[in-house]
């Protein structure tokens, strides 16, 4: 008789894979006028940081959308391959943009009204930005909220087993750009149109790059909807996704303490103008409280940090150090 290995429970999973970048014996934080014991605002400083600037983020959206036309458009009036090569990159970072409103739709910190934030954030720029439309970001992503590293995490693998080598992080570069990973996140849309239970999501999936097709084809260049729509996603797109990630969650692990589940990182121009824009960088900021819009994310981070709940002893002072630490494995 051959004996069987038991299944590891989620609490030794956690043990096993996560932590490896997590601060340790971290002082605890008692509060102070402004801010709850877990981090969260009170008071006066909650109102205002909960406040939704509806105007500016009509502006924000509608410069966010037209990105993407504005790089075709700009490779159509210089007609040469070379303005096709740099615009891959460039679309990337346009799509990136429209995922990261996506995100904010998603926590329904985008408009004031919840018709028009789903409406404008959820379907429109969630199924432009390779989604469905639908709400199914939004339920996995509110367990990502509720318990990260948790048993419902959706992205605990990602996260896991860091730091790693530089060969190993190589090989996971190498399949983002190689369309690999672009695969992997595709494939329940590419075989589900078969299938009855994903038949729905996959049918909106495809209806909604059937739409941006079509526009490629109105412009009379539908032959870019493959150089400039579907090549920046599956490639330069998955590496600015993981790049992104991984200085958010990578090596953390789980806990009641957001400190120990999300990285801080000192913000630069370069850095959100290209990777985290609209506030996604302040990530354990969002983490503490994820209902405060991004707009007000700087002034609850300097919050924070006045108050002691961030210290510079957790507090990484470039994306750059970060990965370099991710990866000295």
């Amino acid at each position: 008789m051959t004996a069987t290995t038991p299944t590891p429970t989620h609490d030794e999973l956690v043990a096993r894979m996560t932590g490896g970048m997590a601060p340790t014996d971290l002082p605890a934080f008692e509060g102070s006028d402004r801010l709850r014991p877990d981090g969260r605002p009170q008071g006066e400083l909650r109102t205002q940081l909960r406040h939704i600037d509806n105007g500016r983020n009509v502006i924000t959206t509608l410069v966010s959308l037209a990105l993407p036309a504005l790089v075709v458009a700009a490779v159509i009036t210089i007609d040469h391959w070379l303005a096709v090569v740099v615009a891959v990159p460039v679309m990337a970072v346009t799509q990136n943009r429209l995922f990261i409103l996506h995100h904010e739709a998603a926590h329904r910190l985008l408009f004031t009204s919840r018709r028009w934030n789903d409406w404008i954030g959820v379907t429109l720029c969630g199924w432009i930005a390779f989604g469905t439309g639908s709400h199914s970001y939004r339920r996995g992503h509110s367990n990502h909220h509720r318990d990260e590293f948790g048993p419902k995490e959706p992205d605990f693998l990602l996260y896991s087993f860091y730091p790693i080598t530089r060969e190993s992080m190589g090989r996971k570069f190498f399949r983002d750009i190689g369309g690999v990973s672009a695969y992997r996140i595709l494939k329940p849309r590419l075989t589900g149109i078969f299938k009855p239970e994903y038949m729905k999501n996959s049918f909106r999936f495809y209806l909604g790059q059937a739409v941006i097709f079509s526009l490629f084809l109105v412009a009379g260049h539908p032959w870019l909807f493959v150089f400039l729509w579907v090549l920046p996603y599956v490639s330069f797109y998955q590496v600015l996704n993981r790049l992104r990630s991984i200085a958010e969650h990578a090596g953390m692990t789980r806990s009641s303490d957001r400190r120990t589940t999300s990285h801080h990182i000192q913000q630069n121009w370069l850095a959100t103008t290209f990777m985290v824009p609209y506030g996604i960088g302040l990530h354990l900021a969002h983490h503490v409280d994820s209902g405060i819009p991004f707009r007000n994310l700087p002034a609850f981070t300097r919050a924070l940090e006045e108050d002691g709940y961030i210290t510079p002893d957790i507090t990484w002072p470039s994306y750059r150090a970060l990965w370099k630490a991710l990866a000295s494995g």
